[in-house]
């Protein structure tokens, strides 16, 4: 780095400033003495534009402050700078975060776009960490803001949206972005936020990680984590409190282990209150309560008695038993006994009752049980304008409206996000099913409908099935967007299509052409615009059923379920299934 004064001609902010892009900055505190004193401070630049031109990696406002000086007094002086060497973009990056949190804190999506920066110019979280004076964590904060849509990121900068709500947005994957974006957008509908944001989420129950008597290695399920690295969650509730229950018989034999006489665990729906317990020794009969909450959190009180006890105890009558529990009737080998023949006995019933079975399918599919994991399709994909285009897709607003009308039937939450993916909870299993038994036929076939829908795994040989059976015309469906154009990559194949949409004549005339050319071809024969006759219907052959492709190299995974389908059920499929060749 070396010094020197630089005309102010020569002198732009660098594209690598954290000012650069921006509406010009408040200079009314540094004006005055810049008009009065001239730049003191040197600017940080280096080399940019050729011609001894030069960018302002730091300085931006002094900058700016120069020139709007120059135009109120028709002069100015060479400006002192000190120059970086030419093309080190992470020194500059640097420099101008540097002098930025220095002198005026920026917020954290701006901090994200210089950290970006410098992970693309080889900095390490750590090194970027002790560059600025920030915890590696606090950096990985800011990093993480990149898994958020743009606009929930430019809602953030302008503090449309607060930190708690912005921490669980990182946890969301893109369709929930986009559909917790359109809930936002509407004026008759409420976008959930802070700890409603994070059950909204998590679809319902949210117990955090911290919470667990057990080692996490033990839990199989699914963790779900804020990309903040603040909070974690259990993505299986079931699974959790069956771990959390053995857990917690551990510390109850545990405490008797070590002599005390009685350990109470309360129910779920109890809370333990200080001020009706008194503290008691173990030698004058104290208990120990073990406090579960409804949150997975357990709370253990060691050595109380309630007051009415200890009061008693102290005018010397005898110990209350009524809190002691009863000695089981039954052992717990002689529980099994019951419960395997009784289980027996109703699985060979239902078989005599299908519509029955039928009802207690549903449930277990929608609440779950310790036996039963029904996950929703996340239709997940890492390209945003994929989520946004599927999101705006006529099959999802049908299908919403479809699942809304059967919360509505079955008295559940409106807000769900989701039908199915419930938490196991054996009380709502029992009443979803005592409400499906209520239902008629085609109700609950309304029902499965939707369950079914929900849990049909995207680019699967079920979907083929399902589409093949029905008859699904995909042009009554969808219509061609700007997404798919622009996901079109391939020559051959996009010749292909316009064949298909402007005629084999037009392609070939147009054979030469590049892809940009092609697809303008190809849009304006589907929208009909100049001389073109509007082309109705067209549907690429990957989306039809059957699907096809437009060449021999394969590589589509639609048509390979469609083989898979057709090799499974070939030849004793028969009529039944129709599957088109």
């Amino acid at each position: 780095m070396k010094l020197d004064f630089i005309p102010l001609d020569r002198l732009a902010v660098s594209p690598l400033n954290m000012r650069h892009g921006k509406k010009p900055p408040d200079i009314s505190d540094i004006l005055p003495t810049v008009l009065k004193r001239g730049i003191i401070q040197p600017m940080i630049v280096r080399p940019e534009g050729g011609e001894g031109r030069f960018g302002v990696v730091a300085g931006a406002r002094r900058l700016h402050a120069a020139q709007l000086a120059a135009q109120q007094t028709g002069h100015t002086d060479p400006l002192p700078c000190a120059i970086l060497d030419e093309g080190d973009d992470a020194d500059a990056i640097e420099a101008s975060l540097i002098e930025n949190v220095a002198r005026r804190d920026p917020d954290e999506v701006t901090q994200w776009e210089s950290f970006v920066k410098l992970v693309k110019q080889g900095r390490d979280p750590e090194a970027i960490g002790v560059t600025f004076g920030i915890p590696e964590a606090g950096v990985r904060r800011i990093l993480a803001l990149g898994n958020l849509l743009p606009r929930i990121r430019n809602l953030y900068r302008a503090e449309e949206i607060d930190r708690a709500t912005i921490r669980h947005l990182t946890m969301a994957s893109k369709k929930q972005q986009s559909a917790w974006l359109a809930l936002l957008d509407d004026p008759h509908a409420y976008a959930p936020t802070g700890h409603q944001l994070k059950s909204w989420l998590l679809g319902g129950q949210s117990i955090r990680t911290g919470h667990a008597l057990f080692a996490l290695d033990d839990y199989k399920g699914p963790i779900i984590a804020d990309l903040f690295g603040e909070d974690s969650y259990f993505g299986d509730s079931a699974a959790f409190w069956t771990l959390q229950n053995a857990a917690i018989e551990r510390v109850r034999e545990s405490a008797l282990d070590d002599g005390w006489h009685e350990v109470v665990v309360m129910p779920r729906d109890t809370s333990f209150y200080s001020w009706e317990h008194e503290k008691t020794p173990k030698a004058k009969g104290g208990r120990v309560y073990v406090e579960v909450r409804e949150s997975g959190e357990v709370a253990i009180h060691i050595g109380y008695l309630t007051r009415k006890e200890a009061r008693a105890r102290e005018r010397g009558e005898p110990a209350m038993t009524a809190a002691k529990p009863a000695r089981p009737e039954v052992t717990s080998t002689l529980n099994d006994y019951v419960d395997l023949h009784r289980h027996a006995a109703v699985r060979a019933a239902l078989t005599a009752h299908p519509g029955v079975a039928l009802r207690l399918l549903v449930a277990h599919a929608i609440i779950g049980s310790p036996l039963w994991r029904v996950r929703p399709e996340p239709q997940a994909s890492a390209n945003e304008a994929v989520c946004a285009s599927v999101a705006a897709a006529r099959g999802e607003a049908v299908f919403g409206e479809q699942r809304s009308a059967v919360l509505a039937l079955l008295d559940l939450d409106p807000e769900r996000a989701t039908l199915t993916d419930g938490n196991g909870d054996d009380a709502a299993l029992a009443a979803l099913f005592a409400r499906l038994l209520d239902l008629p036929d085609p109700a609950l076939l309304d029902v499965a409908a939707v369950v079914m829908g929900e849990s049909l795994h995207a680019g699967s040989a079920a979907v083929e099935a399902a589409g093949a059976r029905i008859g699904v015309t995909m042009a009554d469906w969808w219509q061609a967007d700007d997404t798919l154009f622009e996901l079109i990559r391939d020559k051959e194949v996009l010749q292909g299509i316009v064949g298909e949409i402007a005629g084999p004549v037009t392609a070939s005339a147009n054979m030469g052409e590049k892809l940009k050319t092609l697809k303008r071809i190809a849009r304006d024969q589907l929208d009909g615009t100049g001389s073109r006759k509007r082309y109705e219907g067209w549907v690429p052959r990957w989306m039809a059923f059957p699907p096809a492709t437009y060449t021999a190299r394969g590589g589509v995974r639609a048509v390979t379920a469609h083989a898979t389908l057709a090799g499974a059920c070939a030849p004793e499929a028969g009529p039944a299934l129709a599957i088109a060749a």
